[in-house]
């Protein structure tokens, strides 16, 4: 079974998709200054990222959400829940967790099915 990587780097591919099934890299942005605004901006990529591979959020299967600050969580949720796809919610975990650059306050990783 042939594995394809997606935006692959010396350290991670964004997306690989292996069989039916793509695994996303955990995605992050520190562009904007709200936790909502983080967060609208991941699920920005992930949605490009899945797209790119032949699937889309309604075939999402699981989520993980770190959160810089348990907090921040209705402020993640509040983009979250306008994002998913209704009636197609996927297995998700919210963990607060230091992340790699301060600046970093959301970073969401997915597993999907392919179409």
């Amino acid at each position: 079974m042939a594995i394809t990587r997606q935006k692959p780097g010396p350290r991670m591919s964004a997306a690989v998709v292996h069989g039916n099934t793509v695994y996303l890299a955990g995605q992050v942005s520190g562009d904007e200054p709200t936790v909502k605004g983080q967060t609208e901006a991941v699920l920005k990529k992930i949605d490009e990222l899945l797209a790119s591979a032949g699937t889309n959020k309604s075939k999402l299967l699981s989520a993980t959400v770190y959160i810089a600050d348990m907090k921040t969580f209705d402020e993640m949720n509040a983009a979250w829940d306008a994002w998913v796809s209704p009636g197609n919610t996927p297995a998700r975990a919210t963990v607060e967790a230091k992340l790699a650059n301060p600046k970093y306050r959301v970073e969401i990783m997915a597993i999907a099915a392919l179409d």
